[in-house]
């Protein structure tokens, strides 16, 4: 069975870790917020094994040598280089947690960056220091769900005009900026073929780049917006004949994309 993974702050108060002096053998104490969840949450006692990321590429395998004080013996410290193609999805805030569900979905395909938009339709509003604390929390908790050693980077959320910005700094350095449009008349093997041409330059000359996905609420992208984003250098797409949701479209566009970049065989 794979090991849960939870991911903690090593900065954190009640037990600060110093990641970059780990060696395996050596005893630590789980962070009180991991020790909560995995011993009186998921109930892991004495010789159980875990594992323990800092969001940043840094995995820890251990094993709980006491549950009560949190102790846990290091059996194996490893890191994960940050992917050189990141995927990023700008997802349009939308009504009845659909936002929420496509961001979870998306951190467990391995989106890289989560930018939140508040699009002229969608009916859902931004509300700082609710909605990012609500986002955050899924992207964290997607992330142990998924095992994966990097969390996503959040954003702040986005008008129109900084999504132009976006497309205009992506014609400079070489990104691709996506849009899912169900009039669009690209298809999804032009896509494709763009993005194997992307690869190929990130691979020849070692510079990141990034493919942004973007998706509109529920009531879809207004055409003047269309108009602004094509206008700046994005490619409209349209997946297929079937209309998704918005918690849906991002999450299958990025699933395609990890499977031509290789992140999936």
């Amino acid at each position: 069975m794979t090991e849960a993974l939870f991911l903690f702050d090593p900065t954190s108060d009640d037990a600060p870790i110093q990641t970059d002096e780990l060696h395996s053998g050596w005893n630590i104490a789980l962070p009180q917020s991991v020790r909560k969840h995995a011993i009186q949450v998921m109930r892991l006692g004495r010789g159980d094994d875990l594992e323990l990321s800092d969001g940043k590429g840094l995995r820890i395998q251990a094993r709980i040598e006491d549950a009560e004080s949190g102790l846990v013996k290091i059996l194996s410290v490893g890191r994960q280089d940050k992917p050189v193609m990141r995927l990023a999805l700008i997802q349009a805030l939308a009504k009845g947690g659909h936002d929420e569900q496509a961001i979870d979905m998306a951190t467990q395909i391995g989106v890289d960056v989560v930018i939140p938009w508040q699009s002229s339709r969608s009916i859902a509003r931004w509300k700082d220091g609710r909605t990012d604390r609500k986002w955050f929390q899924t992207l964290q908790s997607a992330t142990e769900q998924s095992r994966r050693s990097w969390l996503p980077e959040l954003c702040d959320h986005v008008s129109d005009k900084q999504i132009v910005a976006i497309c205009q700094r992506a014609n400079v350095h070489g990104d691709l900026v996506i849009v899912l449009h169900q009039d669009a008349t690209d298809t999804w093997s032009q896509i494709e073929t763009a993005v194997d041409d992307m690869a190929a330059k990130c691979l020849a000359d070692a510079r990141p780049r990034t493919i942004s996905v973007i998706v509109g609420p529920e009531g879809g992208i207004s055409d003047e917006e269309i108009e602004m984003f094509r206008s700046a250098g994005a490619k409209c797409c349209v997946l297929g004949t079937n209309i998704l949701r918005a918690s849906c479209a991002g999450v299958v566009a990025l699933s395609l994309l990890s499977r031509t970049l290789g992140r999936w065989s």
